[in-house]
């Protein structure tokens, strides 16, 4: 039988069951960087390396207009968000967003985090423990509030921080988890409607450069001003994802705990450490396991096909953890971005391609200042790890520490070196320990 025409399985169920395990492992039983295969009812190109991120972000090749599923808008991203735009009006709704990558942005996001840390610190000591993601996304939440100039009293920081995880937390799942995240998304969705219905009849005036003004006077192409529930959307864009930072605190404070040589560097201010530090955690842990398009036209991708309107699917993790890429990829070794300049297509926990034009993140540089500022107030904290479960189960997206890393003694004990453990396994395997 032709190969383009052998009948393809279905493998929704294994991916779901899988999770970041499952695309890696097809591509390692395929002996190469593409796979074929059939998912929610559609063909399927699985591709990964920087090559396939050039192929994939041509919107030539793919679109994410009706690419991303229902259950994923009414959680994570939000219906009408700029993640389901192309061409000309996906570059008008980027508009919105681009002046969050400027160095001024990311320190001012940084500096309101940073403080949202230090007046949580003493509190945190008073506590016989504190379960860091929680707390973290607490923080998170305060400090991207206060940045964007959206009020949130103190009182109603941590229920919004609640809301904020829980749209992560429950959109690659069924049951309780993605009812939570639809009804966390209705909540805040109507919070920040009113919010921008008020500002727009001048009940409220938003802070002068905000990102609360610029989502109340953006146009898109069409000239448009949004309507309030996208405008709210759009603000949940900037809000949700710095909350969703929470994970990477977790990882950063995962990683200090196994390969504690780390924390000297990071304590001490080396500017370059502390960024390939971040870049490390963002790479090294899963977070993102795939992203996904409609192929805009019959494709081909190195002699495989998918027909005009297959699914084209790039293996985020996989990529991440490519030994082709990065030689020892399950190693936790920050120091890997000091030894080379690391292509803008290799590492792409966020996505890839161009942040101005295509749909990388444009929020990629508040990801690495903030990461970089907790990861070094993390490392100078004093606190003690004691005896959790730490395994962090690879078939649950997202995913994190079993425990979300329980820390006691904040402030009150002399760091003590964590002992090293084995090495971290390939993805075949069900848990990173």
């Amino acid at each position: 039988m032709d190969v383009l025409s052998r009948p393809l399985i279905d493998r929704t169920l294994p991916l779901l069951a899988e999770g970041y395990a499952w695309l890696p492992n097809r591509m390692r039983d395929a002996s190469g960087s593409v796979v074929r295969t059939r998912i929610m009812g559609r063909p399927a190109l699985a591709l990964r390396g920087p090559e396939a991120v050039r192929f994939f972000y041509d919107e030539r090749n793919v679109h994410r207009h009706r690419a991303i599923p229902e259950p994923v808008l009414g959680t994570l991203f939000g219906h009408e968000a700029v993640h389901t735009l192309d061409g000309a009006a996906h570059r008008a709704r980027k508009e919105l967003f681009l002046p969050l990558l400027q160095p001024t942005s990311v320190a001012g996001l940084a500096e309101h985090v940073s403080d949202a840390w230090d007046a949580a610190v003493p509190e945190w000591g008073r506590r016989d423990s504190i379960v860091l993601f929680d707390e973290a996304a607490t923080v998170l939440t305060r400090g991207v509030h206060r940045w964007a100039g959206v009020p949130l009293d103190d009182a109603g920081a941590g229920a919004a921080a609640r809301d904020m995880t829980a749209m992560v937390d429950g959109f690659a799942s069924a049951g309780p988890r993605h009812l939570r995240a639809r009804r966390a998304r209705g909540r805040q969705e109507e919070r920040l409607a009113r919010l921008v219905r008020d500002v727009r009849t001048g009940t409220v005036t938003a802070p002068a450069g905000s990102v609360l003004e610029r989502v109340c006077a953006h146009k898109d192409a069409d000239g448009e001003p949004l309507d309030e529930k996208t405008a709210a959307v759009e603000l949940l864009n900037v809000l949700r994802p710095t909350t969703a930072l929470a994970w990477f605190v977790a990882f950063a404070a995962h990683a200090l705990h196994r390969w504690p040589e780390n924390r000297t560097p990071l304590a001490a201010g080396d500017a370059a450490f502390r960024t390939a530090f971040a870049h490390e955690v963002r790479r090294f842990y899963p977070f993102v396991p795939f992203l996904g398009g409609l192929a805009a036209r019959d494709l081909f991708w190195r002699g495989v096909w998918v027909p005009e309107g297959g699914l084209v699917v790039l293996d985020v993790y996989g990529q991440n953890h490519d030994e082709t890429l990065w030689g020892d990829p399950y190693a936790f070794r920050p120091r890997r971005f000091l030894e080379r300049a690391v292509g803008r297509d290799e590492l792409i926990p966020q996505g890839g391609g161009d942040p101005a034009t295509g749909h990388r993140c444009p929020g990629e540089g508040l990801t690495v200042g903030v990461l970089e500022t907790l990861a070094a107030q993390l490392a100078r904290m004093e606190y003690t790890v004691p005896d959790q479960n730490l395994a962090i189960p690879l078939h649950r997206v997202p995913t994190l520490p079993h425990s979300g890393v329980v820390l006691t003694d904040i402030g009150r004990a002399a760091l003590q070196p964590s002992p090293r453990t084995a090495p971290v396994p390939p993805p075949h395997v069900e848990e990173v320990t």
